[in-house]
């Protein structure tokens, strides 16, 4: 099979763009394409499922070991001929300075995939080779086998850099994107995910694509980019039990949808059945949930409606209220503050479980990976048990953790944070249960041993 890492030297070099054009031009040649994203970005999986109409899985070398990273692709592969992996940042950044791990290459070196490096060329000429070199050299292992040059000003450009790259890199140059060649990309943030839901962006995946056929010579991309198939034998997301299955309702919908797809997977390969339901539509939580969890997403954008949905939010409160042990995660944890106030300070009541309110900025409030240790009465991870995740957000809350949910540590901090009441566990962090599959026994677990008291 086909299988690439698209890495770039640095954010905002054109990784998303050319991975999407490439992913649409592929299918079109009658390929079956699975997308991956390095690291714990929740927004581009969301333009590569939307194109490939096959959902799209994170891969983080620091969140999940090597073998779990190997069984994510392994699995998610299985019917695909192309495998591509979107980088994240530049190709070496991660969680440290000072190694490759979280990076894009580390990725491509557990997955043993080559790699095509993304460079933009931009008032540049010979200069873009010396940078091609530097990437090449500095880690032995890593695996650069082509290179694609955006922002380029005209094809005698092209051609200036392509000589340049393959006479110094000795590695072939596989095409470009004029500068101009394409519209920026949709918001990457507000507004994408009901768009793609409503089909608004088919258009641009079209012309994308459009692009990247006439500039990008595709055979040569498919001959230098083979790979053998990762054989994984048995992992984490294999059937764990046959016990009774637990039901937990799972909030989903365009203001919920920061969800690792592999946080369902152990879920259902632990004994759980989800059941899906929209607080924007103004569903109730499910009746036969024995469990709930609400994720991360955009409440703030859908505010208004949020707010006037009663059903929802009496529905949700009556479950916590009743000890249904419930996992709330950034955009969940706001929901379920007593109200949100948008950057025009314009107040919204929510579901109120939780005293104090969520404020919106423009500057970012938190970003990073999290290393996630249990505190006594967090019926998830508990007190010494520890776990991983990541945090991203740009709003402030406004209270006070009574009882606090879990030790944090960041690179430039360490706290106690989040907020247990009953069986609630929420916060601002997002879990990822592959880094510690015993959050998901625990769950399950702590969902029997409440309904068999009551029974």
């Amino acid at each position: 099979m086909n299988r690439f890492v698209l890495a770039g030297t640095g954010s905002g070099v054109g990784k998303t763009t050319f991975t999407i054009g490439m992913m649409r031009a592929l299918m079109k040649r009658g390929f079956n394409v699975q997308g991956f994203k390095c690291g714990p970005d929740y927004i581009d999986p969301t333009y590569h499922t939307a194109v490939t109409k096959r959902p799209s899985r994170n891969i983080d070398s620091f969140m999940m070991s090597a073998e779990v990273v190997r069984a994510i692709v392994a699995r998610a592969s299985r019917e695909a001929n192309i495998a591509m992996i979107e980088g994240v940042m530049g190709f070496y950044d991660g969680k440290s300075p000072l190694s490759n791990e979280g990076s894009a290459a580390h990725i491509s070196e557990i997955t043993e995939s080559p790699v095509i490096l993304i460079v933009n060329g931009a008032s540049m000429a010979r200069s873009v080779a010396a940078v091609v070199k530097g990437f090449q050299l500095l880690d032995e292992k890593s695996n650069i086998v082509g290179v694609l040059v955006n922002q380029l000003g005209s094809r005698s450009h092209y051609e200036i850099v392509k000589t340049a790259i393959e006479k110094e890199c000795e590695i072939p140059v596989v095409g470009y994107l004029q500068k101009g060649a394409v519209d920026p990309l949709p918001s990457r943030h507000l507004g994408l995910v009901p768009a793609i839901e409503r089909g608004d962006l088919d258009y641009y995946f079209a012309r994308l694509a459009e692009a990247i056929e006439e500039t990008v010579d595709l055979e040569l991309l498919l001959k230098i980019t083979k790979a053998e198939p990762i054989e994984v034998f048995s992992s984490i997301f294999d059937a764990q039990t046959e016990r009774k299955p637990v039901h937990i309702a799972v909030a989903k919908d365009s203001a919920f949808n920061f969800y690792y797809e592999e946080n369902f997977e152990l879920l259902r390969a632990y004994g759980a059945k989800l059941h899906f339901f929209s607080p924007l539509q103004n569903e109730v939580v499910p009746d036969v949930a024995q469990a709930l969890y609400i994720g991360g997403g955009f409440p703030e954008e859908f505010a208004a409606r949020l707010a006037e949905n009663e059903a929802t939010k009496r529905s949700i409160r009556f479950a916590i209220e009743s000890g249904l042990p419930t996992l709330a995660e950034c955009g969940g944890f706001m929901y379920l503050t007593e109200e949100i106030i948008n950057r025009s300070g314009e107040p919204y009541s929510m579901v109120g479980v939780i005293p104090g309110r969520v404020r919106m900025q423009e500057k970012l409030a938190a970003l990073g990976y999290r290393e996630i240790t249990g505190l006594a009465g967090n019926f998830l991870i508990g007190e010494g048990e520890t776990a991983k995740g990541h945090e991203f957000h740009y709003s402030q809350y406004e209270g006070k953790y009574t009882t606090p949910a879990y030790f944090n540590k960041g690179r430039f901090r360490a706290r106690q944070e989040g907020y247990l009441y009953k069986n609630l566990v929420a916060g601002y962090t997002h879990f990822h249960f592959a880094s510690n599959p015993k959050l998901v026994e625990n769950w399950l677990t702590a969902s029997h041993s409440r309904f068999s008291s009551i029974n």
